[in-house]
């Protein structure tokens, strides 16, 4: 019977620290100063955060978009008061604009059945190489009220260093004031 006793002991205790460490709030391990992860440049975007960390949302505040496997990211700014969408070119880590060749990008977004796809034009911020821009605007309403339809779903598609790159834009359309629209 103690020897029973014991064994349930040891199991339980065995369990409580595997919870403990599984359950741990300190972050993993990253790779020493200086070293800089495998480059990852297959389209999938499954991908393992555990050897970096970014923000969940770019320097403007607004939600980030994934290009590539972490390659670059762009931050996605919607001011629905202005009709405005900005998208931002951003570095792997997501906090350094990168500037590029492109003098435009694209959203391709459906909704409602519907395929359409918008233009935003460069608009170089300070500090942006010349002839280059890491800023991108679009003053469509259309687009800014379309992006709220329920189901909606965005993809932006940009060309950077002769590479395409398409990333999903996650609008989350119930965090916001729906004041004017309805649903």
């Amino acid at each position: 019977m103690e020897t029973l006793k014991t064994i349930a002991t040891v199991a339980m205790l065995g369990t409580v620290l595997g919870f403990a460490a599984g359950c741990s709030e300190t972050p993993p391990m990253g790779k020493p100063a200086g070293e800089k992860p495998a480059s990852k440049s297959s389209g999938t975007d499954s991908h393992d955060h555990a050897e970096h960390a970014h923000p969940s949302a770019g320097p403007h505040g607004g939600p980030l978009i994934e290009l590539g496997k972490e390659e670059f990211h762009a931050e996605f700014v919607h001011n629905e008061d202005a009709g405005t969408v900005t998208i931002y070119i951003l570095d792997h880590d997501a906090k350094v604009a990168v500037s590029i060749d492109a003098k435009e990008l694209r959203i391709n977004l459906k909704h409602d059945g519907m395929g359409e796809q918008f233009t935003l034009i460069a608009k170089p911020q300070k500090g942006d190489a010349n002839g280059k821009a890491s800023r991108f605007v679009s003053n469509d309403k259309e687009l800014s009220e379309d992006l709220d339809h329920e189901g909606a779903a965005a993809r932006l598609v940009v060309e950077i260093a002769g590479k395409s790159f398409t990333g999903e834009i996650k609008h989350k359309h119930d965090d916001h004031d729906h004041g004017k629209h309805k649903h």
